[in-house]
């Protein structure tokens, strides 16, 4: 039963939230004021997590999807006591401060996953179920429940109204993910009016339909209400649950509450005022918070402490009964244990044989499955054709959590918020695939990756006009061009196997960038001069025999080989030139200014670049005195050979392209 204190302890959040924004004069009061009952309910009487240790493995997670109303969160996270001071909310969307506009992993302590485009914190939450349902069934033993927790992820009706929501809690509900708990603040207000005027399903049946348990709150200030449905969730052993709780947003500001004008804009010195007045708080003073209310924090914080006091003896009892299992937890949880696998000889081994490097990183997956147990992923229903299923490591599936092969469905934008998911909860190395012309489906998740510094891997395949007969709809141009043009990750179009080895490396052993293995449908020959330099992003694949060569064709992937028969035919010609791979521009960006001036001297300004996508972001290595050998425009339908030919990716015009300068 609710107390005076528990009052004042959910009007501490309103008015701390309400004060940051008005403070910023920017922001998002509505849903803080809203939710704020729900947030004190959760994290006081039910979440199980420890303020003075914020990682501790068995955590519950908690995920803000609508990221808009991060003030909830960070007052939330100052009054438990994680480390956000006063003045970190008094700097609420200032530069350099630990509270920005919506939240961000690895930037602000407690904080799970960076969250802003609604929506894609419910992908990122069905994630972290699925990584703990599969590792609980990895580690968990009779009498040792030493993976034992829940996902929360708090949303609205925007949330809802995305279509993530639908693809990702779909796949929740079909993987029956019963430590999943949705929580719903229904408060039927969007930023234009009320939602009716574009969203009038039943979001309960919705869920149902999913195959989740629904509840509904009618009242979201009842935390006594709150508190029995979320102890009814976490009882349920079958399936996901949603908790549809009815809130009003800007709840006790009087001129402000239920109303749309309350989302996204300060509620104005006068309404704090008000605010203030009707909900009995104890001072104007902004950001003031009495001391009993911090007592009171700091009281049911010490739960969350007993609870990993309990949990570290369970799992110090499991390490000693258990040590083989003990040894397998360090592999999991080792970031550098990827290096010291894959840097072997097997690895890298390849056939002779010209092979789509498609069918390559099948064959190099799978070697890395083998040294690599934590490693986890799928496809969006095109496993046999991006060649990312693992053999004998099973299906993640309902009746099956100890499957490491995820079957996302056709749903790339989901799969990779979920991707994002498996990499947030820790112990798991993750990828995802599709084609590499649906990767624009991928993108915003992939941002995201970006943005948190997430080494997830993205494996497409079907890469260049090479798809030849499925037409342009299915051909790439533009998107290699996108994805290098994002900060922060890291794209590799290998050429061959050893490239593609390199790659897949690179994307298993780096700790802080998602990577794109852009991979083709058709077979390519095996380079002779192709190296392990590849890590290096790019390097001179076939040499000149000058110092300074006559001219240098830099290609990537499938164009590489074309652009050493055309070395061949200039040589013949009396032009001594050079070829230098360009697996990954972001990589060769790297590298010191020695190195890429050994690669690309400036003294040699007649370059060609060579690539069956748009020419976009070559420029910086052609130069104004360069030239191109590329796509200008969509593809077409027909057998491959002859598109490469139609389009012009031919000896004879990449010859004629270096003559030209």
């Amino acid at each position: 039963m609710s107390t005076n204190i528990d009052n004042m302890s959910v009007n501490a959040i309103r008015v701390l939230a309400a004060d940051a924004v008005q403070k910023a004069n920017s922001g998002h009061p509505g849903l803080p004021l809203g939710c704020a009952a729900i947030g004190y309910e959760l994290w006081g009487r039910h979440l199980a997590h420890n303020p003075a240790n914020p990682k501790w493995a068995n955590r519950d997670r908690f995920i803000l999807s609508g990221g808009h109303g991060s003030t909830l969160l960070y007052s939330l996270l100052h009054l438990f006591g994680y480390g956000l001071t006063k003045e970190d909310l008094m700097n609420f969307r200032q530069d350099g401060s630990l509270t920005p506009g919506h939240p961000e992993y690895g930037h602000t302590v407690g904080i799970e996953a960076t969250t802003g485009p609604l929506g894609a914190g419910m992908g990122m939450a069905v994630g972290m179920a699925a990584a703990e349902a599969h590792l609980a069934s990895v580690f968990n033993k009779p009498g040792f429940p030493v993976v034992d927790h829940y996902t929360y992820v708090l949303g609205g009706d925007g949330c809802m109204m995305e279509g993530i929501s639908s693809e990702a809690m779909s796949l929740a509900g079909t993987l029956g993910l019963n430590k999943l708990i949705v929580i719903y603040d229904s408060n039927s207000i969007s930023i234009e009016g009320g939602t009716d005027i574009a969203f009038t399903e039943n979001v309960n049946k919705r869920f149902e339909s999913f195959g989740f348990r629904t509840i509904t709150v009618d009242d979201g200030n009842d935390i006594d209400l709150i508190g029995r449905a979320i102890k009814i969730a976490k009882a349920e052993t079958q399936k996901p649950v949603l908790i549809t709780v009815k809130t009003k947003i800007g709840y006790g500001c009087p001129a402000k509450e239920g109303k749309a004008s309350a989302h996204g804009e300060p509620l104005g010195a006068e309404n704090i005022e008000a605010l203030k007045d009707n909900l009995g708080w104890p001072s104007k003073e902004p950001f003031f918070v009495p001391d009993e209310v911090y007592d009171n924090y700091k009281e049911l914080a010490k739960a969350g402490a007993e609870k990993e006091e309990k949990w570290n003896k369970l799992f110090a009892d499991y390490c000693a009964k258990y040590p083989e299992m003990k040894e397998l937890w360090d592999e999991y949880h080792d970031a550098d244990r990827a290096a010291r696998v894959l840097d072997n000889e097997d690895f890298w081994a390849h056939g002779d044989a010209a092979e789509a490097t498609r069918s390559v990183s099948g064959k190099v997956l799978n070697k890395a499955k083998k040294l690599m147990p934590n490693l986890v992923g799928g496809a969006a229903d095109l496993a046999p054709s991006t060649k990312t299923y693992m053999n004998d490591a099973g299906d993640f599936s309902k009746n099956d959590y100890t499957g490491c092969n995820f079957h996302f469905g056709v749903r790339e934008l989901a799969m990779s918020a979920i991707g994002n998911g498996l990499m947030l909860h820790g112990g798991l190395r993750a990828f995802v695939s599709t084609f590499f012309v649906f990767s624009d489906y991928t993108k915003p998740m992939a941002r995201l990756s970006a943005l948190m510094k997430l080494p997830l891997t993205f494996v497409f395949t079907h890469d260049s006009i090479g798809v030849g007969e499925d037409g342009p709809t299915h051909e790439p141009i533009e998107q290699l061009a996108m994805f290098r043009a994002m900060p922060g990750f890291a794209v590799y179009r290998p050429c061959d196997a050893t490239e593609t080895a390199a790659a897949w490396y690179f994307a298993l052993t780096n700790k802080d960038t998602p990577t794109a293995l852009v991979l083709s449908r058709q077979n390519l020959p095996q380079m002779a001069g192709s190296s392990r330099d590849a890590l290096k992003g790019g390097y001179i694949i076939d040499d000149s025999s000058k110092a300074v060569p006559d001219a240098i064709l830099m290609a990537s992937g499938s164009e590489v080989s074309l652009a050493v028969e055309a070395k061949k035919a200039l040589l013949a010609d009396g032009i001594d030139a050079r070829v230098v791979s360009m697996p990954s521009m972001d990589i060769f960006e790297r590298q010191s200014d020695e190195y890429k001036e050994s690669i690309l001297p400036k003294e040699c300004r007649k370059r060609v670049a060579v690539e069956a996508l748009s020419d976009f972001g070559w420029g910086k290595y052609v130069g104004l005195d360069g030239a191109y050998v590329t796509m200008h425009g969509f593809g077409a339908s027909a057998p491959a050979e002859k598109l490469f030919e139609k389009f012009g990716f031919t000896v004879e015009n990449v010859v004629n392209a270096v003559k030209s300068l």
